[in-house]
């Protein structure tokens, strides 16, 4: 069984101009994921639903195409919290807040208003990610998570609330030993490549 080409057509307009009409390695990545997407449709599963909603969101980053990008990651987190997999969730509220931060920063010398709402959806994931990080399997990847959504904050000018978020990762990243002495704790990236 074939699944159907993607209309190249009905992308086009969702991507930035400069990008619609370039044949890259990018567009291939999106068909590739439109179709996995297409396949975990049929089947309605939790886990492949969130996963290739949240390539397809890589892939139209990649493109600039970051107002798609959103609405598959506003998807993708419905059904990984349906999954009830926090480490997706995690996962994609970090992409949601740094997607949003990007149209944040697009649009505002054109729209500040939809830019300042924009900030005010990336500060919501940035908080949610930073209430639920504490759930996930691996501890050196909550420090990964609080660095990388403080990072968000900053480029929000939410500098204070980044701040705070940085030194929650610091406490976490130097544990004390059972001698009383400071362990580095070692972290490790959990951070999917990008299309």
């Amino acid at each position: 069984m074939t699944l159907p080409a993607p209309n190249p057509a009905t992308s086009d307009a969702l991507m930035c101009p400069s990008h619609a009409l370039l044949p890259s390695q990018a567009r291939s990545a999106l068909r590739d994921a439109a179709a996995s997407l297409d396949l975990a449709e049929r089947f309605k599963q939790p886990l492949e639903m969130s996963l290739a909603l949240a390539q397809m969101a890589r892939c139209y980053r990649a493109l600039e195409a970051f107002g798609p990008a959103e609405g598959c990651l506003q998807q993708a987190l419905g059904w990984a919290h349906v999954l009830g997999a926090m480490d997706q969730a995690v996962e994609i509220l970090c992409l949601l807040a740094e997607t949003r931060c990007s149209i944040a920063e697009t649009l505002a010398d054109d729209d500040p208003a939809r830019s300042h709402a924009a900030l005010e959806r990336t500060r919501d994931a940035v908080f949610e990610a930073a209430g639920v990080v504490g759930s996930v399997a691996d501890p050196a990847w909550e420090i990964k998570v609080l660095l990388r959504i403080s990072d968000v904050l900053d480029r929000c000018g939410d500098h204070d609330d980044a701040v705070e978020l940085q030194s929650r990762a610091m406490r976490l990243m130097y544990v004390e030993s059972p001698a009383g002495q400071a362990v580095e704790a070692a972290p490790t990236l959990h951070a999917a490549s990008d299309c």
